[in-house]
């Protein structure tokens, strides 16, 4: 493995890169890092692929000066990435906020996907999400437990846990950055696989069956009694065969 910082579109983005092979384009949800596919069945994809695990700016090890972070600029921030690297067409999974910038990428510039794996991506935050927004605590209030859990993945000080938990929080008042269409994700080539929990708090399945549906080659997963992002821990083996199988066009 092997880690790098690249100066893209006014920020330091930091990523590491394992394994050989084609490329695959791994991006992490809101509120983590890179190092969080370690628990998604990172070890089978880095066996078939060579990984590329970018932190989004203002996460983990990338920095985010303007403050602002929007899931389009991030999409732009890792379109950059591969031109950095020189590579013009990838596979890509995202969780969460990353399946959310893949959206974003594959409406910008689909011919850059050749296949995605979207887990608990949105089309645009439903009620129900804006609700548990409003309940996210500010930073001075959040217990000792959860300063930890966040200083394991973000290494340039409290300032930038305290501006995450600050975005994460003002996402209730965003209408614009999520905002898909049916008529702009028919616009999308690449093969893509829909991966939903059924008990999202989040979203609700009906929005995954709404992807599926507007995403003209899609397919459609959803994980039984699955909650946001059901492809962790236990979970992992499953989510990353099943993944790797449609990676490779096997089904």
């Amino acid at each position: 493995m092997s880690s790098h910082t690249a100066p893209l579109n006014g920020i330091e983005l930091h990523y590491e890169i394992d394994g050989t092979g084609d490329p695959l384009l791994l991006l992490h949800g809101g509120t983590g890092c890179h190092a969080d596919w370690q628990y998604s069945g990172l070890d089978e994809f880095v066996e078939q692929f060579q990984t590329i695990r970018p932190d989004a700016r203002g996460h983990g090890q990338s920095t985010n000066p303007g403050k602002t972070i929007t899931h389009r600029q991030c999409a732009l921030d890792m379109l950059a990435l591969l031109d950095h690297l020189q590579i013009p067409r990838c596979r890509a999974i995202g969780l969460s906020m990353g399946g959310n910038i893949l959206l974003h990428m594959a409406t910008m510039q689909p011919q850059r996907i050749s296949a995605m794996v979207v887990v608990s991506a949105t089309l645009r935050f439903p009620d129900q999400a804006r609700a548990i927004m409003r309940q996210i605590p500010p930073a001075s209030e959040q217990p000792a437990h959860a300063w930890d859990a966040m200083r394991q993945r973000h290494s340039l000080g409290d300032d930038q846990i305290t501006a995450l938990w600050e975005w994460t929080s003002s996402l209730q008042n965003s209408y614009d950055d999520m905002n898909f269409t049916a008529d702009d994700l028919s616009t999308i080539t690449p093969r893509t696989l829909v991966v939903y929990g059924d008990s999202d708090p989040l979203y609700p399945v009906e929005m995954g069956v709404e992807m599926y549906r507007a995403i003209p080659q899609s397919k459609l997963w959803v994980v039984p009694g699955g909650g946001h992002g059901p492809v962790f821990l236990d979970a992992a083996d499953l989510f990353a065969k099943t993944s790797l199988r449609f990676l490779k066009n096997e089904f």
